[in-house]
């Protein structure tokens, strides 16, 4: 997945407005594994059951914005909780 210096640049988090970055492949796969497990939950409280081909997470490390089939899903509401993943 690669994703444009330009567009990631101009993303950032569109709750807080805090610089997003794109997560290493080894972090896709941890994710993956733990959406495959039934425990990551995204910010409305419903568990993950789509899993994500790369991801933006927001600079304090709380809230990722997946990116599927190369659209990154810049939904507060959509945002996967990080603490249910570690």
């Amino acid at each position: 997945m690669t994703i444009s210096k330009d567009l990631l640049n101009i993303l950032c988090c569109p709750e807080t407005k805090e610089d997003v970055h794109l997560i290493s492949s080894e972090k896709v796969e941890i994710i993956n594994s733990a959406i495959t497990a039934g425990v990551v939950k995204i910010r409305s409280g419903e568990v993950e059951t789509h899993s994500i081909d790369s991801g933006l997470v927001r600079a304090d490390g709380k809230y990722l914005y997946p990116i599927r089939d190369d659209i990154p899903i810049m939904l507060i509401d959509e945002a996967i909780d990080m603490s249910t993943v570690e």
